[in-house]
Parts: C-alpha cells; sequence; structure tokens
C-alpha cells in the first residue's frame, strides 16, 4: 500500500484518469465492432434481398396456387446460415424453411410492422421458446392480385456475440496491462517529484532549528529548482542579515561608548573642581558636543524605524533645491575647512529649482551625502555640486575626488547597517534613510565610483511646474537670500591659490 501523501495522490490521480480513459475507449471500440458486425449481417441479407426480387415476380405468376408459389420462393429466397419464413399481411407465417407449421402464431415484432410500411424492417432480440438472441430482417414483395407476401430472414447472433466477448475479453486485459504500466510509471514520476521534497522539506527544518549552514543540494530543475534556489537564497540572506546585525550592534555600541566615554570623563573631571574656567570651557564644549552626537546617532535609528514601518510624515510644500543645497554647504563649511576640502557650486543663480517636498527632510539628505563625501575625501581636494533642470525634474549631484567605492561594495552601500569599513563609524543607516526620503518625494538616487577616484552621487526629483508654485512665507526666502549671501562669502573660492576664504 502507498502512504498517504503527495505520492499517493498523484498515483491515484493518474490511475483513475487513464482508467476512465480506457473505460471510454474500450465501451467506444466494443460499440463500433458490434454495430459494424451487425450492419455486416444486416447489409448482407437486404442486399439478397434487393437482388432476388426482380426474380421472383415472375416465378410467382407462373403458378396462382399458394403452395406451388410458396414453394417456389423458399427454394430461391434461402440463405446459408439463415432461416426463411413467408408471411402474410397479417403477420402469420405461411411457410417456413424450417418446416413450421401454418397455423403457427401471429408475429408482431417491429421488422414486420416496418415491412408492412414498405420499408426494410430490422429486429433484434430473443427468439421465443429458445431464447437465442436473433436478428430478422423483413421485407413486403407484392407479386401482384392477392400475392402480397412479408419475407423474413432469421440469422442467429450467438457466434457473433461469442466473437464480440472474446474481443471484449481481450480488449480487458490489454485495458488492465495498460493500467499496470501506468501506476508503475506513475508511482516512479510520483517518487521523481515528492524526493526533492522531502530533502527541501528536510533542509527546511534544520534551518528552522537554526542551522543555517546547511543547503539543498541537487539539480533540481523547473519549479522545485526554483524553490530549492529561493530556500538557500533566503538561508544565505538570514546569515548575512544576522552578520549585519552583528556588525550593526558592535558598531554602535562603539558610536555610544565613545561619547558616553568623555562625557563621563568630563564631567567626572568638573565635578572634582580647582580647575580654570578655559579648562571648564573646554570641558562643557566637549560634553555638548558629544551630546549632540548621540542625539544625531538615535535620531537616526528613530528616522529608520519610522521609514520601516512608514510612519515617517512629511511636511510639503514649495521648496527650493538650490537653496538647501546652498544651506547644506554652510553647515558643513567648518567640517570642510578642519580637512582643507573646497566645495565648488554650480548652478542658475537666478533659478530656485522648485520641488514639492519636505525642505527639513531634503536638507537632510543633501547633509547626509555631502557629509560623507567630505568624511570619504583626501585632505586639500575637492567636491563639486550641481543643480540643473533636465526634461522636467531637477538634478542635483555632488562629486568628490575621495577613496571611492569597489563595484563589489557599490551595489550594498545602500543596504540598511551595511559599512564599508568599520573603523570610520556610523550606524550604517544614513544611505538606507536617504534612499527612503528620496524615494517618498518620489524621487531617484544614483551613485556611481571608481575605487580611488571618487564617488558621484545624483538625486533627480520631480520639477515644479511655475504656475504651481506659491509663496507661503516671504519672510523666510529673504532671509534664505541673506544665508546665501553669507554662504557665498564663506565659501568663494580664492582664485589664486584655491583655498576657501572669508572675504
Amino acid at each position: 500500500m502507498i502512504k498517504k501523501g503527495i505520492t499517493r495522490q498523484i498515483v491515484l490521480h493518474y490511475f483513475f484518469v487513464v482508467l476512465l480513459a480506457l473505460l471510454l475507449v474500450e465501451f467506444i471500440f466494443m460499440l463500433a465492432v458490434q454495430r459494424y458486425y451487425y450492419e455486416s449481417i444486416y447489409n448482407t441479407i437486404s442486399s439478397h434481398i434487393s437482388m432476388s426480387k426482380d426474380f421472383l415476380e415472375p416465378i410467382a405468376r407462373e403458378d396462382n396456387a399458394d403452395n406451388g408459389n410458396l414453394s417456389k420462393l423458399l427454394t430461391n429466397l434461402e440463405l446459408s446460415s439463415t432461416e426463411l419464413e413467408i408471411l402474410d399481411l397479417n403477420g402469420r407465417v405461411l411457410a417456413s424453411s424450417a418446416a413450421f407449421e401454418s397455423d403457427r402464431a401471429v408475429m408482431q415484432t417491429s421488422d414486420i410492422m416496418q415491412a408492412m410500411n414498405g420499408n426494410t424492417g430490422r429486429w433484434v432480440g430473443r427468439q421465443p421458446g429458445t431464447g437465442e438472441q436473433v436478428m430478422a430482417v423483413s421485407h413486403k414483395l407484392d407479386l401482384g392480385g392477392e400475392n402480397t407476401y412479408i419475407v423474413r430472414y432469421l440469422t442467429s447472433l450467438e457466434n457473433v456475440n461469442s466473437k464480440l466477448l472474446v474481443m471484449g475479453l481481450l480488449a480487458v486485459a490489454v485495458g488492465i496491462a495498460v493500467l499496470a504500466i501506468v501506476l508503475i510509471i506513475s508511482i516512479g514520476m510520483a517518487n521523481s517529484i515528492v524526493r526533492p521534497i522531502n530533502n527541501i522539506t528536510a533542509v527546511s527544518a534544520q534551518m528552522a532549528r537554526g542551522r543555517l549552514d546547511v543547503r539543498v543540494k541537487g539539480n533540481y530543475k523547473h519549479e522545485l529548482g526554483e524553490l530549492a534556489s529561493t530556500l538557500n537564497f533566503m538561508a544565505h540572506e538570514i546569515v548575512r542579515s544576522n552578520q549585519i546585525k552583528d556588525d550593526f550592534i558592535s558598531s554602535i555600541s562603539h558610536e555610544l561608548r565613545t561619547p558616553l566615554t568623555s562625557i563621563k570623563g568630563w564631567s567626572e573631571t568638573l565635578d572634582s573642581g580647582g580647575y580654570d574656567p578655559d579648562e571648564t570651557r573646554i570641558g562643557m564644549s566637549i560634553i555638548s558636543k558629544e551630546t549632540e552626537r548621540l542625539i544625531g546617532l538615535v535620531e537616526e535609528m528613530l528616522d529608520f524605524s519610522k521609514l520601516q514601518q512608514n510612519q515617517m510624515k512629511l511636511v510639503k510644500g514649495t521648496v527650493s533645491i538650490r537653496e538647501i543645497v546652498q544651506e547644506t554647504m554652510l553647515n558643513v563649511w567648518a567640517k570642510a575647512e578642519q580637512k582643507q576640502i573646497h566645495l565648488k557650486l554650480d548652478t542658475d543663480e537666478t533659478r530656485a529649482f522648485n520641488v514639492h517636498g519636505d525642505g527639513n527632510r531634503l536638507k537632510q539628505v543633501f547633509l547626509n551625502i555631502v557629509d560623507n563625501a567630505i568624511k570619504f575625501s583626501h585632505e586639500n581636494s575637492w567636491i563639486y555640486l550641481s543643480v540643473k533642470e533636465e526634461d522636467g525634474k531637477i538634478v542635483a549631484a555632488v562629486q568628490d575626488t575621495g577613496i571611492g567605492i569597489s563595484e563589489e561594495h557599490l551595489i550594498k552601500v545602500r543596504d540598511r547597517f551595511f559599512q564599508v569599513n568599520h573603523q570610520n563609524g556610523g550606524t550604517g543607516l544614513g544611505l538606507a534613510i536617504t534612499q527612503e526620503l528620496v524615494e517618498l518625494h518620489d524621487g531617484t538616487i544614483t551613485m556611481q565610483s571608481e575605487l580611488g577616484s571618487g564617488t558621484t552621487v545624483t538625486i533627480e526629483l520631480p520639477a515644479l511646474p511655475e504656475e504651481e508654485i506659491v509663496i507661503e512665507h516671504p519672510a523666510n526666502e529673504a532671509t534664505s537670500e541673506t544665508q546665501q549671501e553669507i554662504g557665498a562669502q564663506h565659501i568663494k573660492p580664492d582664485s589664486e591659490t584655491g583655498k576657501s576664504k572669508s572675504e
């Protein structure tokens, strides 16, 4: 017995389908064979009657005596392997090749009724008395005057039925053989499907118990191959995610411990007293900066959590990308000066390059990108920023000449928690958050980089048509213009030395 499961379902499915098909084919086959034999007998008798009809009329008219005519009719109409009967129009047997008495009972079978109507009648049934299955074929002969008779032929179907029975048994034997072959093939086919499934199930059970190093082995094809590949890929991704999580925990622990150590050390130093005001001011400044750093780390993780849970809410309005970029340059100017990195903006100062978005979140995007460019750039290098409009989109690009990113790491750099070098600090969430924020503004972010040559980050945002621009806060725009002027003073490069200076 086949155990319950997919194997049994497949085997039974194929078995019953083939069984029904065989039964239908054998039924149609036996019906066609029986019809062929019966039609052959009927056509033989009908042809005999048709060929003898013209011959009978002159013979019957030679002698008006019924017995003589009937005797000649029996002699000339006889057909081998059949019994010939001559009946009157009332169905009473007048003469028979089997020498029945003339007072024989009246015949009322359907073939006689059809013959009386001028057709060649046929009836298949059992002969009264003997119970033998026979075929009767009847036809009316109009020999003129009162000499109108019904000629009836009877032939036994027992031999034909015996042959049909043999053919039926042979067909059943062939059907059983076919079913046996189908059963063997279906079991093999079912096992070829179930065996890989059992293997995949066993491997997935081990993965569920934490054995993520196991893999589905075997060159499976089609859907099973896709399932095995998907399961292996899932295990690989889980291992990778766990590794990223562990790296993140290690990194974030270091990131949190460093500022906390500085805060704790200076707070204990200041608590002991006896230091001059300058040293106290330095300590308080360090505590403040490290506190801001901790707040930034926590806010970054909170932002990422909101984005993952689709809880990030944007306050959208008309935003000038040119102003956002200039404010970003002002914010990072001091950090760039420390590494002697020069910032240059290439844009049309007469245009605002407006988009519909959240100004604070877009500024967060550019701050993160420019801050990364500064972090991974060499000293005394350049960072180029540009803002322009192309095909109805505002295109902002940040290009540095820093260390660059390898092709292997470039495809992963926007993954959450991913860091090329954990020694550089950070949570590994910055670019992941940046990409999510850009996509929330219906924009795209692309990165091009070559190891040792620098990186270019390009952001594309839908441009706001001029007729849709609404000035909501004129006072804020005036403030922005003042900031742009100040920013230009701070980041304007010296034409001779190429270094940034304050005018």
